[in-house]
């Protein structure tokens, strides 16, 4: 996933990290199209470079306040979103690094959204979203997980 993705890596870690318990997303993001996708990946990158998934999540823009009342959005408003990753444990050893990739789209794994904010699964034409992540002072997009010290 981290091709055609926003990819943020920390340094090399000074020491291990352990990370046990639910892993949210929240971002300040907006779209040219009523209706998106956010897919958040936390990886863990070995010295050698290989990178390796312990969680993900993903959120339909127009369920971002309810599951029962989806609401479209504004083209080009931003709005805050929380994307649950679930809960994992792992350590992130000593000089491994943090990888937080984030797209609008893991098709087939996911289904497809076509941005119309029609039905879905029943649409055949889609539009292109041009999305676009803030992470300022104002927006501060982050991800937020439990550490546990040891």
């Amino acid at each position: 996933m981290e091709r055609g993705c926003l990819t943020y890596t920390s340094d090399p870690l000074k020491r291990d990290l352990d990370v046990t318990g639910p892993v949210t997303c929240v971002l300040y993001g907006m779209s040219s199209a009523p209706d998106t996708d956010w897919v958040v990946r936390l990886s863990d990158v070995s010295p050698d470079g290989t990178s390796r998934n312990v969680c993900d999540g993903i959120l339909r823009a127009r369920y971002r306040d309810s599951r029962q009342h989806p609401s479209l959005l504004t083209p080009n408003q931003v709005y805050r979103y929380e994307v649950d990753l679930w809960a994992t444990s792992n350590v992130f050893r000593t000089g491994h690094r943090i990888r937080v990739a984030v797209t609008s789209s893991n098709f087939p794994r996911f289904d497809r959204n076509l941005n119309t904010g029609g039905p879905c699964n029943e649409e055949a034409r889609g539009q292109t979203a041009v999305n676009t992540l803030f992470h300022d002072g104002v927006r501060p997009s982050h991800i937020v997980f439990p550490v546990v010290e040891r």
